[in-house]
């Protein structure tokens, strides 16, 4: 029997730094915060090595991280929140400043910026070298703890959405260490992260499935474009689960990508080498990779310096024997970033009454279908401030909630470790950098089997999400690249699509087709 908990201010699913910026901007309304695990530890952010992208040189502007942004999406982005993104840019690495994250700065007090792939210029803002996301978060996390308004609970785990009759977001049902509650609250924010845990091979916590993007289909929200999945290129391959990440920086030094005759192969696909967009050097680096292996060298580039630069870089390559500054390092691609997500608005307003969501699970089509390097934690931070702000602008006064009629989640259950291996390497064959119809045929069969067995599991309903828009998507596009449909159509359409419609196409095993849309009405307003 679960425990009822009526809290009156916002619910906010996440505590990373999406939902962390929410939480510091929904004042002075008292804010609980579901931390999943212990503040800081096992979420995205904290893990980011590049940096956080913006214009802050005199040479750069918004309107020019709009369009790099435009431009690396591939056709499907949202102009209007690129702009609204990139616009904010800034003024939220200066806020992050003042909150205390330690920035790397020239002599003369400027930031030190990288240059990162697909950007016309030096624009990520760092910290230490690779220690941007650990640094920005502890800064927002020390903020949030010292936040009276702020209230956190860690080992909270959201198992699904609470609705009002009239299909209001009103709660949450929540396993808080070891009880169940039903947690009450009259506006609920989703700031649970990616899907990169859905993956064998992944740079993120492994514990990120695509929950909140699942429990918001589940209560009947939209979902944008969850097809679209990035995979970072340069995953150290040394056999680790998550796989440690050699972030994109150093390419932006010099660092390059060869295979095992020494020859730079990206070069063969794209003029831009290994600052192509993200997409082209995955694939580039999956090529090689099955052909022999592909390595990232900064030998010559950085070489001695290694250490002071990149220190959690070549932390993770010592731990393993390699030495970065002699050798060059093995790296394959994993999974990294989810495009797709919950449809929002720039507001972070979802297709549902009082349900917004924010960051990695939210989508507003802001990245489309191949996201600019280091725009993650720019998006964390900026839009987190912008959701906090809306989602609290009409509170009521008191939040009284008809708990008799609630309509309340199945309490979803969880895959065995061998069914979730099974999961993992299923996705990761078949949905990964290279799909084809076979394969993805393969795992929507393997996905009903396991539903089967665990019908409602959050981790089945994201990939399947995932699957069953890939499978539709007919094209190759950004992240998204079909080996029997490798051209790209000549419009651009993003996919809209809820839950209703993914069972059906999957009872029909047609995989049927989905809604696309490139209107105006379809674009965040």
């Amino acid at each position: 029997m679960a425990e009822v908990y009526i809290h009156n201010g916002p619910l906010v699913i996440g505590a990373g730094l999406a939902g962390l910026s929410v939480a510091l901007n929904t004042s002075p309304h008292k804010t609980l915060v579901l931390a999943p695990v212990a503040l800081g530890v096992a979420c995205s952010s904290a893990w980011a090595q590049g940096g956080i992208a913006a214009a802050l040189s005199p040479e750069d502007s918004p309107k020019d991280h709009a369009t790099d942004t435009i431009n690396a999406g591939a056709g499907i982005v949202d102009e209007l929140a690129a702009q609204t993104l990139t616009e904010a840019g800034p003024q939220t690495v200066q806020h992050l400043k003042a909150m205390g994250a330690p920035f790397d700065h020239k002599p003369d007090g400027s930031f030190v910026l990288n240059r990162e792939a697909a950007h016309g210029l030096a624009r990520v803002a760092r910290v230490g070298g690779d220690l941007a996301g650990k640094a920005i978060l502890e800064a927002v996390v020390h903020q949030a703890l010292n936040a009276p308004h702020i209230d956190i609970w860690e080992r909270a785990h959201a198992l699904g959405l609470i609705k009002s009759t009239d299909g209001t977001a009103v709660g949450a049902l929540v396993q808080h260490a070891d009880k169940l509650v039903e947690v009450f609250a009259p506006v609920v924010i989703l700031a649970s992260g990616g899907t990169g845990g859905l993956f064998a091979v992944t740079t993120n916590p492994a514990n990120l499935r695509g929950e909140g993007m699942a429990m918001a289909a589940l209560a009947g929200a939209e979902i944008a474009d969850p097809e679209f999945v990035q995979f970072h290129p340069t995953a150290l391959k040394f056999g680790l689960d998550p796989a440690p990440l050699a972030t994109e920086a150093l390419r932006g030094e010099g660092a390059t990508l060869i295979d095992k005759n020494g020859h730079r192969f990206v070069f063969d696909d794209h003029p831009d080498g290994e600052l192509a967009p993200r997409d082209i050097v995955a694939r580039a680096v999956h090529k090689a990779d099955q052909n022999g292996g592909a390595f990232l060298d900064a030998r010559t580039a950085i070489g001695e310096h290694f250490p002071a630069e990149f220190p959690t870089v070549f932390a993770s390559c010592m731990s393993q024997g390699v030495d970065p500054r002699t050798q060059p390092m093995p790296v394959a691609p994993a999974a990294h970033y989810h495009m797709g997500g919950v449809k929002t608005d720039i507001f972070g307003q979802t297709t549902l009454p009082s349900l917004y969501a924010v960051g990695e699970c939210a989508c507003t089509g802001v990245h489309g279908a191949n996201r600019l390097a280091s725009n993650s934690l720019l998006e964390a931070a900026a839009f987190g401030e912008r959701v906090g702000k809306a989602a609290t602008a009409d509170l009521p006064a008191a939040f009284s909630p008809d708990m008799a009629a609630a309509q309340r989640p199945a309490l979803p259950p969880s895959l065995s470790e061998s069914d979730l291996k099974a999961l993992r390497d299923g996705m990761a064959r078949d949905a990964g950098v290279v799909r084809n119809e076979v394969g993805l045929t393969r795992l929507l069969d393997l996905l009903t089997h396991l539903d089967a067995r665990y019908p409602g599991a959050l981790a089945l309903v994201s990939a399947r999400l995932i699957a069953t828009c890939a499978l539709h998507r007919r094209e190759s596009r950004g992240s998204h690249y079909r080996s029997d449909y490798p051209q790209t159509e000549a419009v651009g359409a993003r996919t809209f699509t809820n839950w209703p419609e993914i069972q059906n196409a999957g009872q029909s095993r047609t995989y049927g087709e989905l809604s696309t849309c490139t209107s105006p009405d379809c674009l965040t307003s």
